[in-house]
């Protein structure tokens, strides 16, 4: 199958890859542009998940408001100051700043979920799954997965993003780690709405 320069650009583009590599990747896949893609995510996210063990000190914060009702300011992180004055980044700080607006997380990951609560809702998950008749060494699985599933609603970084509910915030911040080069962490939000008391 042929391979067009159109297809090499719009790879590079939606990866953030070289044109090199996006035509080597284009050659892999046999022209089949989705196969392609889905290839270069996974080697994104690799590199992603590796960059996301080096320090992020430089960032920006910036701040959202919706209808001056719902305000919104997030700090997000990444290493050094020149990409933090790339338009992809302020872009992608704004995003996450109307997302957080959009769904109102709680915590930002789930390790920020204080143990006592994770452990008390474990409690009542586990005592509802009892009562429903759940053999003993399903309930703990059961419960694992409830656990997850209510707490991943209220993380932010674990919420469908807005702009493509395809993914979810966190693959959105390592689409952009990997076109970026650098780690990228969302250190701080807080979000407040008109008449609605913390």
């Amino acid at each position: 199958m042929a391979i067009t320069i159109d297809e090499i650009k719009k790879l590079k583009e939606l990866t953030g890859v070289g044109l090199t590599d996006a035509k080597a990747a284009l050659t892999e896949a046999e022209g089949d542009f989705d196969k392609a893609l889905a290839a270069m995510r996974k080697k994104g996210l690799t590199k992603a998940e590796k960059r996301g063990e080096r320090e992020a000190r430089e960032g920006l914060v910036d701040s959202y408001v919706h209808s001056g009702r719902i305000g919104v300011v997030v700090e997000v992180n990444c290493e050094t100051d020149f990409v933090a004055r790339t338009d992809d980044f302020k872009t992608l700080v704004h995003d996450v700043a109307m997302h957080i607006s959009a769904t109102s997380p709680e915590y930002i990951t789930i390790g920020d979920v204080p143990a006592e609560l994770r452990d008390r809702k474990a409690a009542e998950f586990k005592e509802k799954v009892v009562a429903e008749g759940k053999p003993a060494d399903m309930a703990d699985k059961i419960v694992e997965g409830q656990i997850k599933k209510h707490f991943a609603e209220k993380t932010l970084v674990e919420q469908p993003f807005i702009k493509n509910p395809d993914i979810t915030v966190d693959e959105y911040l390592k689409q952009h780690i990997s076109k970026l080069g650098e780690n990228i962490v969302v250190r701080q939000m807080s979000r407040i709405e008109l008449g609605v008391s913390i």
